[in-house]
């Protein structure tokens, strides 16, 4: 069992930056492949990165690839998400999971944090 807690979200404006984190319980954590994904009002849930166990490969969404940054320390068993160059798009409640395998898809995560909203003004 794994429990996942992010924070870091906020208001910010377009152009600014947040750095979110998600920390999890238990000392299984490394072993966990990890993704960020995010909902905005009235749509589905996507992914936004996701990032294998050692840190060593990580997987972007075309719509954030080159603004946002995964990483990882497992020795804090925490997971992070750099956003830079926010946009009013990005607007979202944003949520760390845990997976067995590296994977896009929401239905391939086992455990999810509450989410943190993550709000960007134009």
């Amino acid at each position: 069992q794994v429990q996942l807690v992010e924070s870091g979200g906020g208001l910010v404006q377009a152009g600014g930056s947040l750095r979110l984190s998600c920390t999890a319980s238990g000392r299984t954590f490394s072993t966990y492949v990890m993704g960020w994904f995010r909902q905005a009002p009235g749509k589905d849930r996507e992914f936004v990165a996701t990032i294998d166990w050692s840190g060593g490969r990580t997987y972007y969404a075309n719509s954030v690839k080159g603004r946002f940054t995964i990483s990882r320390d497992n020795a804090k068993n925490t997971v992070y998400l750099q956003m830079n160059s926010l946009k009013p798009e990005d607007t979202a409640v944003y949520y760390c999971a845990a997976s067995r395998g590296a994977a896009t898809s929401p239905n391939e995560y086992d455990y999810w944090g509450q989410g943190t909203q993550v709000t960007v003004s134009s």
